[in-house]
């Protein structure tokens, strides 16, 4: 049987946005349907070890988060069937693909060396040590994986196969992505271009985050070509966006607010928008202390030199250009949703979503 939300029209009694409502009420359903997905009798007896590891990837798993993918999905599937009616097979496959980005997390952290996720400790650094910790992660990574495509799977939703086999597809560029994004902090500054950091934002973040959720909650309630194809380039918009603002918290964020360290971009030498658009508006010598900067052995990427980092591109204008892209992108996508159906004030919902992501801070 169908589980209808909320229509999102209406004002909520206790005065919070719609969209904020909406969001909050998808984040309690999936995130019940995640800790199913945890419950796995057929691991119960493999080893005491394996099992404490299964419970903290858990525990990892539902720190409190966005869930922006499952919203998607669910808006793409309720602009499809002009419906806000969930069927149930619906928040398993969400959940599932919200596993999925845990599992990619995972890996990103370590490749990152990242300390902090979500406001607790990267998966990595919970289960054990410097490089032991890193092994196991990835292993850990691996089984979500695993476990993420059985979910979508057994969802039981008509055409449920393709829908996971396009999403894989898109998940292969998204290793790409990460790939590009890994190499491109080994090359000097000098050879480095914008284009280089919007492709990687576009195959890292914007197409597996966004466009891709949204198409696959479209697929599942059989949408049309017209209506996949605007969902696709929504999503790229907003995907695009959401990078970029993620540029500027990696490098001005307060890490307290974001729940992650906001130096991590400086002391893994990311090759991100807000560095190359102050790289190619700096002086000569502003360019120089720019590659100098970013090529620092990370243990002398200390807080004077991550606050000179900062004041360099402040001032050769790279926040600036950034946040002008942020609002270009977030401009698209609202005009392109505007092609789009409106049943329930889906539409409504997904442009006031929109809004509030370009704002964000964490």
């Amino acid at each position: 049987m169908a589980i209808p939300l909320p229509n999102v029209q209406q004002a909520p009694s206790d005065g919070a946005p719609p969209e904020q409502a909406w969001l909050q009420l998808v984040q309690a359903r999936v995130e019940t349907a995640l800790g199913l997905l945890f419950e796995l009798p057929d691991e119960a007896s493999l080893d005491p070890r394996w099992s404490r590891a299964v419970d903290q990837s858990r525990d990892y798993a539902l720190r409190p988060a966005k869930r922006l993918r499952p919203a998607l999905v669910l808006a793409g599937h309720g602009l499809a069937r002009g419906s806000t009616a969930v069927p149930p097979g619906l928040w398993g496959f969400a959940a599932g693909l919200e596993l999925l980005h845990t599992f990619l997390l995972i890996h990103d952290d370590v490749a990152d060396q990242a300390e902090l996720r979500r406001g607790g400790p990267a998966l990595h650094r919970m289960l054990a040590p410097g490089r032991p910790g890193e092994d196991l992660a990835i292993v850990v990574g691996d089984h979500l994986f695993a476990r993420s495509l059985e979910a979508m799977l057994e969802s039981g939703l008509p055409g449920v196969a393709r829908v996971v086999q396009y999403y894989l597809g898109v998940c292969r560029h998204t290793a790409a992505g990460q790939y590009l994004d890994l190499d491109l902090s080994r090359m000097p500054l000098s050879e480095v271009t914008l284009f280089q950091t919007l492709r990687v934002a576009h195959l890292k973040t914007a197409r597996y985050g966004f466009s891709a959720p949204l198409v696959c909650g479209a697929m599942l309630g059989g949408a049309d070509e017209t209506l996949k194809k605007g969902l696709e380039q929504v999503g790229r918009s907003v995907g695009l966006a959401y990078q970029l603002r993620d540029d500027l918290i990696g490098l001005f964020g307060d890490a307290s607010v974001a729940g992650k360290a906001c130096d991590g971009d400086f002391t893994q030498g990311k090759r991100t928008f807000p560095l190359m658009a102050a790289y190619v508006r700096a002086t000569p010598s502003g360019r120089e202390e720019l590659e100098r900067l970013w090529a620092l052995p990370v243990e002398q990427k200390d807080a004077e030199a991550l606050a000179r980092a900062r004041a360099l591109v402040e001032s050769f204008g790279g926040r600036v250009a950034c946040e002008r892209a942020v609002e270009r992108a977030s401009r698209s996508a609202r005009r392109g949703l505007q092609a789009l159906p409106n049943s329930h004030g889906m539409r409504d919902l997904l442009d006031a979503l929109i809004a509030r992501l370009a704002r964000r801070a964490s």
